[in-house]
């Protein structure tokens, strides 16, 4: 079973996997170097320890071929499979030397990845009870450095990716506002100083900042913290003219009351910042 990493994301995510590679191994594996002779070989399974939604296959792969090309690496489950307690998700085999040395690191990313991606898949289905259209969105909330994982994590999970960075989206906050003096002048910045046709979102806090963001004619808006009366008197004045997105306290025991307001969009920073890891071993045969 054959699990590649985002051919645009592909050397980004090499150079994170030998990061950490090099910041866990350093010099050298001494336990395992000690142990074994270079030519000692082993094989052992990727197992869940719980339920969820598996990201990372390929991630974990790479990352034991990072260290010798002599490892197989056998999927048995593909990226975005759902595993309960005692499910295979791998075999792999070759040199005991690399086999032990990468096994924490390539279970780091793997349990990482797939927590962010259960986390995701449990929003999604706990939105839908309230509106089956809305979209679950992950914020910049990501851990320095993994922000193509975590974010690819979450797409693996059923939800999409926000700005991916303060590069590619026009984000209009509070502070942005406060400093500009207020949106209709954000805005107009923005749009006098920028060559490029960026998508432009403001977040506003209330309803006259509604109004004023509809006026300024920006391509979402983001309904900060609001309740969910404010959220609904907000979606019956859009009226569906630019779409809306709910963010600022978002849980799993309120997501569905929150995406039957009618809005389009429900951005949870939760997702990356706060997923438990999926418990995931490594055992040898």
């Amino acid at each position: 079973m054959k699990n590649y990493l985002p051919d645009k994301y592909k050397e980004h995510i090499l150079k994170v996997i030998r990061n950490a590679l090099l910041e866990d191994i350093g010099s050298g594996d001494v336990t395992s170097n000690c142990i074994f002779s270079d030519g000692t070989l082993c094989s052992g399974k990727i197992i869940s320890k719980a339920s969820g939604i598996i990201a990372g296959i390929a991630v974990a792969q790479n990352t034991f071929a990072a260290l010798d090309d002599r490892v197989q690496f056998n999927a048995e489950v593909p990226d975005g499979a759902h595993v309960s307690p005692g499910t295979i998700i791998a075999s792999v085999s070759g040199p005991c030397r690399a086999v032990l040395s990468g096994e924490r690191t390539a279970l780091n990313f793997l349990q990482r990845m797939s927590g962010i991606a259960t986390l995701t898949s449990n929003f999604v289905e706990a939105a839908k009870k309230g509106n089956p259209d809305v979209v679950i969105l992950d914020t910049r909330k990501t851990a320095p450095g993994l922000r193509v994982l975590d974010k690819w994590a979450v797409k693996l999970g059923g939800g999409q990716n926000h700005r991916f960075g303060l590069y590619d989206m026009v984000l209009i906050k509070d502070n942005h506002i406060k400093s500009a003096g207020s949106i209709r002048s954000a805005v107009e910045r923005i749009r006098k100083n920028s060559a490029n046709n960026y998508l432009i979102e403001v977040e506003i806090k209330d309803i006259e900042d509604l109004h004023e963001a509809l006026d300024a004619r920006v391509d979402r808006i983001m309904l900060d913290n609001m309740n969910p009366e404010q959220i609904r008197r907000a979606v019956r004045i859009m009226d569906n003219r630019i779409p809306l997105e709910a963010s600022g306290n978002i849980s799993l025991d309120n997501v569905a009351q929150i995406a039957a307001t009618g809005v389009h969009f429900i951005s949870v920073g939760q997702l990356t910042h706060s997923a438990k890891a999926l418990d995931i071993s490594f055992l040898l045969d």
